[in-house]
């Protein structure tokens, strides 16, 4: 006898941070707003809203390439704590209906409501409520997709944004994801969904046309989760604790840092803030590596790290040290941080191992 299918819900607030600032000043209602840094500084656009989208803005893009598109564009720096603020609220939210909730980010998560005893276990209807409460209480909009698997609950919870919700039942699976357009698997990138339509796979329904082999020899151990999800097939659980991987903290300068002196001369400041973070997160006793992050003015980038249980600032040095003169250029962004693990299993690598990526 198969297991009754799973319930699952993606929800999605629309456009979060941009979302916030308009409850909070509904002058900003209606214009093309984005959420970010500063254009003379270098900065990049965090969320907009949907009047901006239309101009094709989007996340990440900077935001001076952001203010050519739409000279008319409102930018707002982050604020971060009024963000978290609206944060808790949501997760306490999502967590009333069931105790496994997976946050991807401040308003984002899956819920899995197989067992839930809300809304008659119906989970269209718990969505239905989360929406509400959500905007009832946070007074943002929210979006969500229900299905019986992460996968295509994701895809579901951006069918009908913003404020929308899309149901996909176990029956309709099949159907749904065949006709999905390949660069809608997580994954597959612009790189990858252009190489896809060059071997003439446009949609999911091609994919399923190539045997698992040949998706290995074409795309290696990806080839078999493509395989999967092209059949609708995602066997993850929700998982409501996830594992921090690394700590880390990072700052873009401008003008340029000129050399290795003024790099060293901003190392305390990042120290610091990495040691306040560090304590937040109670991970002192989990550090088996420190590493620096350079990004040079031509925007290559390096890291080194080595093995390392607390956060010396001066091994910070000598790795700053080491990554600079891999280029020995100006430099835009410097970031520090410390990974994360069962100390008593680290394996003792030597003082230095170093790794690069341009």
């Amino acid at each position: 006898m198969n297991a009754p299918a799973r319930k699952i819900i993606h929800c999605d607030c629309d456009c979060f941070y941009a979302s916030v600032e308009m409850r909070d000043d509904p002058s900003l209602r209606g214009r093309p707003l984005a959420v970010g840094g500063r254009q003379d500084q270098r900065g990049v656009v965090a969320t907009c809203n949907y009047e901006a989208r239309r101009y094709g803005i989007h996340s990440a893009m900077a935001t001076a390439q952001a203010v050519k598109l739409c000279p008319d564009l409102v930018i707002i720096p982050p604020a971060m704590e009024k963000y978290r603020v609206a944060s808790t609220q949501i997760m306490d939210i999502y967590r009333d209906y069931t105790d496994l909730v997976e946050p991807l980010s401040l308003d984002e998560a899956y819920l899995d409501v197989t067992n839930s005893p809300h809304c008659k276990n119906s989970a269209t209807l718990i969505a239905q409520e989360i929406r509400r409460r959500i905007f009832e209480t946070v007074g943002i909009t929210a979006s969500a997709g229900v299905a019986p698997n992460k996968f295509v609950a994701k895809i579901a919870s951006d069918w009908n944004k913003p404020d929308g919700l899309f149901l996909v039942r176990p029956e309709e699976v099949d159907a749904f994801v065949a006709a999905l357009p390949v660069k809608k698997l997580h994954g597959v990138g612009k790189v990858t969904a252009a190489k896809m339509n060059n071997l003439g796979l446009q949609t999911c329904a091609d994919l399923r046309t190539w045997s698992l082999q040949k998706l290995q020899e074409h795309f290696g151990s990806f080839g078999a989760r493509l395989h999967d999800l092209s059949r609708g097939i995602d066997h993850r659980e929700v998982s409501p604790e996830r594992e921090r991987k690394s700590i880390s903290t990072e700052e873009t300068y401008t003008p340029d840092i000129p050399d290795l002196a003024g790099c060293l001369a901003l190392l305390p400041d990042l120290h610091e803030h990495l040691l306040g973070r560090i304590k937040r997160n109670a991970a002192e006793k989990f550090i088996n590596k420190l590493f620096v992050k350079i990004k040079f003015s031509d925007f290559q980038q390096t890291t080194v790290e080595c093995v390392g249980y607390t956060p010396h600032l001066p091994t910070f040095a000598r790795l700053m040290e080491i990554g600079w003169a891999r280029a020995s250029r100006q430099v835009r962004l410097l970031g520090v941080g410390v990974r994360l693990g069962d100390t008593e299993n680290v394996e003792q690598l030597s003082l230095f191992d170093e790794h690069a990526t341009h």
